[in-house]
């Protein structure tokens, strides 16, 4: 049955319980406890995208090697910007969390528009350091790269793994970036 389950009859895209139970001449209650006991859920389905980069795999071991041998003396930084975010504020405090019920908070806000998150994970020490700014440009960019040059320890370089965003490649960064040789950006962004 284990087997069966990632390949589903012809003309059906994944199995069910009842339609596999009745193969398998057991009940949809045994296919449950035998699917949740090794973690199968024909149900779900996960989301991924391949990259069309002809260099994604020089790029990808790039990245890898920074955990895998790190350069000495360098702090890896993982960098993202996460745009859009709504800045609500709830229009009453919640309850707090005590016995024998949950936190609470009210349903109706306040909204102040949309800001855009800046974060940089140092994904070994489980630190961050991050920014929350109105507008998502270049000159946010560089903030929050100055921002990172200010709460780093001076003596390390500074691998940051980023995306291949146009704020990343504007003059102005490559021009900061060309007068801080600490500052090495992973993948190279070319452009």
């Amino acid at each position: 049955m284990l087997e069966q389950v990632v390949q589903p009859r012809i003309g059906q895209p994944r199995w069910s319980c009842r339609s596999m139970a009745q193969v398998a001449g057991i009940s949809p209650a045994s296919v449950q406890r035998i699917w949740a006991a090794n973690d199968i859920k024909p149900h779900l389905t996960r989301t991924f995208k391949l990259s069309n980069d002809p260099n994604f795999e020089e790029k990808f071991w790039d990245v890898i090697g920074l955990y895998l041998d790190p350069p000495d003396k360098a702090l890896v930084l993982c960098c993202d910007e996460k745009s859009q975010v709504q800045a609500l504020e709830r229009t009453q405090p919640g309850l707090p969390l005590g016995i024998g019920h949950i936190r609470t908070q009210s349903h109706d806000y306040i909204r102040h528009g949309t800001v855009t998150l800046f974060t940089a994970l140092d994904y070994l020490e489980g630190t961050l350091i991050s920014s929350i700014e109105r507008q998502h440009r270049h000159q946010e960019w560089l903030d929050f790269l100055k921002k990172i040059n200010r709460e780093t320890p001076k003596h390390l370089q500074l691998h940051l793994i980023v995306d291949n965003y146009a704020t990343h490649k504007h003059p102005k960064v490559k021009a900061w970036l060309e007068k801080h040789k600490r500052f090495h950006i992973r993948p190279q962004v070319r452009g």
